[in-house]
């Protein structure tokens, strides 16, 4: 099992509701170390985890969501990742030199890396991968990562060199993302190999560009695990490979199933049909009885849930329409109604955990009555009488859209519908499955506002989410924000290395985006996951639950499902 944290496409990602979306503080246990190509003695058995969204897309330069971030994290590989108390660690990168003041560093990669078909792997992937993420025709949202990369050069076939034009903070993280193969992609047709949940070979199919490349759904990693099969919307299979270079995987076999309801979900967990899943604020306080075959944890998220705005809609380019609404909601009723408790009102895009969250930025009071009078102000009233604010002839009316299958998201609009009409705010919810959510809403910018959250990863560049480049097709910058000065420090902030200086600049920028009111930040929520007993190995540290996966095991007595363990 991957450690998100770490996979730089996980790095910020949209998040649905998945199990591997989890992340934590807390003191990790010490891995056992595995041994390449050995048997063990707990090899076997299978992980079914459970999603509300399907994937997306198994590439991980162009995936932007954390379904498609938590199977590309298991199928490849990056050059770095964190270890479990955030200390950077070698992947396919064995050791690395920083040099010129952080303005090179040289990476030495592994030798005898193989990727799943066979190939080897060298210094010509990660130039592949580099060339794909600088280059304008690719949609990935990961580009201005790589800005300030001068040049990439292999001097030695497992030797990649980097050459920055000035310092780049998040230099080292942002060679977290996963390397991609450039015989798979650079090829002009491509055939998914048969695999051992999918014997047949499928025709040769002609590779028309990158953002549509059949590989897509067929990836060919270096990862702990090798691509089985994916049946859209019902799962995605995975193995365990055996040549994996860090060892062989105890599980053998990870089953990432869709199910698109958390209720859904958790009948199939009392089932036992299913091994984990990120349990709604009620299931985890029920009743002990549920969960005699599972193990529950609870630890602060490294994540936020918010209402974001399309500004680009004139209804909501009037600050004061966006503080009105702010100050109509009541996020203490939606913590203790919606959440039960398990979550903090959020003031801004870093959480508690972060270093670079503000303390001392107050939250917007709950100020219905300042809120009617801003809203009067800005033209609106309710003319007719009907309840409902108007201007021009125009009632104050829009669809407020969130994903499917996630209950609290579900219950949060409700809450929030009820709470602006008390103000006159006429507010219809839409509720629309993940993928068409993000494929059909959220990316051409064809909503009023929704509701969805964000997984972080540690360093507090949001570059990517807040700076006004980033509002083009595929963009993380979906709701069209733009503030000079935000830029400015978002700027500053990844050429700066001094944590201290970085503090400030990111302080300011957790301010200003909290005034600007892009969104309403509305609660940091604490991670709920729950494991089946069978595993031995789950603990929390400070990546969350399932950095250590690949030392799971299932003890012989105890396993369920005869899945074999293939000898090479």
């Amino acid at each position: 099992m991957p450690v998100k944290v770490g996979v730089r496409a996980g790095r910020i990602s949209l998040f649905t509701c998945s199990i591997l979306a989890c992340t934590a503080a807390g003191s990790p246990t010490r891995p056992e170390r595995l041994v390449k190509g050995a048997l063990h003695p707990f090899d076997g058995d299978a992980f079914v985890d459970a999603s509300i969204g399907d994937a997306s897309m198994l590439n991980p330069v162009l995936s932007n969501d954390s379904a498609s971030g938590d199977i590309n994290g298991m199928v490849y590989d990056g050059l770095l990742k964190y270890g479990p108390n955030l200390d950077i660690q070698g992947v396919l990168a064995e050791k690395w030199e920083v040099a010129e003041g952080g303005r090179t560093i040289t990476f030495h990669l592994r030798q005898g890396v193989k990727w799943h078909d066979g190939a080897p792997f060298t210094a010509d992937d990660v130039l592949y991968t580099y060339e794909r993420l600088v280059d304008p025709k690719v949609r990935t949202p990961y580009s201005s990562d790589y800005e300030l990369v001068k040049s990439v050069t292999a001097p030695a076939p497992h030797t990649v060199v980097v050459r920055y034009k000035e310092v780049f903070a998040p230099a080292l993280e942002s060679w977290m993302i996963s390397i991609i193969p450039k015989h798979v992609y650079e090829a002009k047709t491509f055939a998914c190999p048969p695999t051992r949940c999918r014997p047949k070979t499928d025709p040769p199919k002609t590779v028309e560009n990158f953002n549509s490349h059949p590989a897509n759904r067929c990836p060919i990693g270096t990862g702990a695990y090798t691509f089985c099969e994916w049946r859209t919307d019902e799962k995605i299979v995975l193995e365990a490979n055996p040549n994996y270079f860090e060892g062989r995987p105890h599980v053998q076999r990870f089953i990432y199933r869709i199910i698109p309801d958390q209720a859904v979900q958790f009948l199939e967990l009392r089932r036992q049909s299913i091994d984990t899943m990120v349990l709604r604020p009620d299931q985890y306080k029920a009743y002990d009885v549920f969960f005699e075959n599972h193990q529950k944890f609870r630890f602060p998220s490294f994540s936020y849930s918010y209402m974001g705005f399309n500004l680009k809609n004139p209804l909501f380019q009037d600050r004061r329409v966006r503080l009105a609404l702010a100050m109509a909601l009541n996020k203490k009723e939606i913590i203790d109604g919606v959440l039960l408790g398990l979550g903090s009102p959020a003031t801004g895009p870093f959480p508690p955990l972060s270093w670079a969250f503000d303390p001392g930025v107050e939250d917007i009071a709950f100020n219905p009555a300042e809120a009617r009078r801003l809203l009067q102000e800005a033209g609106w009233s309710d003319s007719d009488g009907d309840g409902f604010l108007d201007r021009g002839g125009k009632p104050f009316r829009f669809t407020l859209m969130t994903n499917q299958g996630n209950k609290v998201r579900e219950l949060t609009s409700e809450v929030l519908q009820l709470q602006l009409k008390k103000i006159g705010v006429d507010v219809t919810i839409r509720i629309v499955e993940w993928s068409s959510f993000i494929q059909k809403f959220v990316e051409p910018r064809a909503f009023d506002v929704v509701i969805l959250g964000w997984s972080l990863g540690r360093d507090p560049d949001q570059y990517l989410i807040w700076h006004s480049s980033q509002t083009g097709p595929g963009k993380y910058n979906f709701v069209d924000y733009n503030n000079p000065e935000v830029d400015h420090l978002l700027e500053r902030g990844r050429v700066t290395f001094e944590q201290a200086e970085r503090q400030k600049i990111y302080r300011r920028i957790h301010r200003l985006i909290h005034d600007d009111l892009v969104y309403i930040f509305l609660y940091y929520p604490e991670a709920t996951p729950v494991v089946h007993r069978r595993f031995e190995g789950p603990s929390v540290s400070a990546l969350g639950l399932f950095w250590n996966f690949n030392q799971w095991h299932v003890p012989p007595e105890k396993r369920k499902y005869p899945v074999p363990v293939f000898e090479q």
